[in-house]
């Protein structure tokens, strides 16, 4: 063993409160568990296919390299870059598309850029840290309004405007939500929300990261399924999910890549994606615009899990959702453990999300559902958390 100089005490302290409430994060090992815990809903991620046709692809076009070598502004810009970031915008009926590493970094990297000082930010409560953490390095104003919660939402926005017509002001008020959350798995109300901000002349943005590959005929996401993709100032899109690998992109107009281009530090002073990620993040573009039948399979899976949760007579347990993302509050950190150790004993990967992940009192049993998940697995892991409870 090597000699390391001991944990400073304050961080020694936050570590033992963690344990003490039960709340300890630790990486998971490895299992062979039925999945309902990742977040890769079509299976992409193990598409023997897809990784055999991204390969083939690079050989062709004759790009061997295993590194993007630098910063797209610098030496990392590869053919690869423009050729998918032109077929990601025509998919997503968007003027450009800007390619981030991850969602991570686009929410950090446009929400510490775009809103200036003297701005507003008003961002539903359930955001994602990534966003929070976007706006927390801005120089704007950052305010929440109750989830899914317009009204609340208006009053923020008259508020405002309040504020900004005493010191006579131009600035501007930016409205973010999430198409999917995360840890809900529900879904706002987008044709109320953009007439809320079309009213009071709102830049509005949303993350779409758990909507690719869920929503619309192509799995474009929630905002093209509805047809609302015009009232968007952005749709940020991370392929973490749906698209089963890694990176993220900004939806905007020309001239909001090129601020990004120019102000985004997460963009900037960062390694581009290699080319091998680049021709993946394209390949699976490719497989959506060809409508896979994985699209089709997923729907099927969360209207039949929709129909389980009633049969078991396990509904009023969920958060009511759509989505890929269905969420049984059991409260109490030990508690949802326990049930959750339960279920994983019995072969199913469902994992427990606990405080502070979510507020004390809404921890949960947050089923990940997926194209490759059989009407039986479904029924047997419901049955299973019946028995449970």
């Amino acid at each position: 063993m090597f000699p390391m100089k001991a944990l400073p005490q304050s961080l020694a302290h936050k570590l033992a409160i963690r344990m003490q409430h039960n709340a300890l994060r630790q990486l998971p090992s490895a299992n062979q568990w039925i999945d309902f815990a990742s977040n890769d809903y079509l299976g992409f991620s193990k598409n023997e296919t897809l990784f055999k046709t991204t390969h083939e692809y690079l050989v062709e076009l004759g790009i061997l390299e295993n590194g993007a070598t630098g910063s797209r502004l610098l030496s990392g810009n590869h053919p690869l870059y423009p050729l998918t970031e032109a077929f990601i915008a025509d998919f997503h009926e968007s003027p450009s598309a800007l390619l981030f590493n991850s969602g991570y970094d686009a929410n950090v990297g446009f929400f510490s850029a775009v809103p200036q000082k003297g701005d507003f930010i008003l961002f539903d409560e359930l955001c994602h840290a990534s966003i929070r953490d976007g706006i927390q390095l801005s120089n704007a104003k950052g305010y929440k309004f109750k989830h899914n919660d317009f009204e609340d939402l208006e009053l923020l926005i008259e508020r405002c405007h309040t504020e900004l017509s005493r010191g006579n002001l131009h600035n501007e008020i930016y409205i973010v939500t999430e198409s999917v959350f995360s840890m809900d798995g529900d879904c706002p109300n987008l044709e109320e929300l953009v007439q809320v901000t079309t009213k009071h002349n709102c830049y509005l943005v949303i993350d779409e990261a758990h909507a690719l590959g869920v929503f619309g005929e192509k799995g474009e996401g929630l905002v093209q399924f509805l047809g609302l993709q015009e009232h968007f100032f952005a749709r940020i899109v991370t392929f973490g999910k749906g698209l089963g690998c890694h990176g993220a992109v900004v939806l905007g107009s020309e001239e909001l890549s090129s601020y990004l281009v120019n102000f985004a530090r997460s963009f900037i002073y960062t390694t581009g994606l290699s080319p091998h990620s680049v021709a993946t993040i394209g390949i699976a573009y490719k497989a959506l615009d060809a409508k896979e039948a994985a699209i089709g399979e997923l729907k099927e899976r969360i209207i039949f899990f929709n129909q389980e949760k009633s049969r078991f007579s396990l509904k009023p347990l969920f958060v009511r959702s759509k989505s890929a993302i269905q969420s049984a509050i059991i409260p109490g950190n030990a508690n949802v453990k326990a049930i959750a150790k339960q279920l994983q004993d019995k072969g199913f990967d469902v994992k427990p999300i606990l405080s502070p992940t979510v507020p004390a009192g809404q921890e949960r049993l947050r089923f990940c559902l997926h194209s490759y998940n059989t009407e039986a697995q479904i029924s047997e892991v419901l049955y299973a958390l019946s028995s449970c409870l």
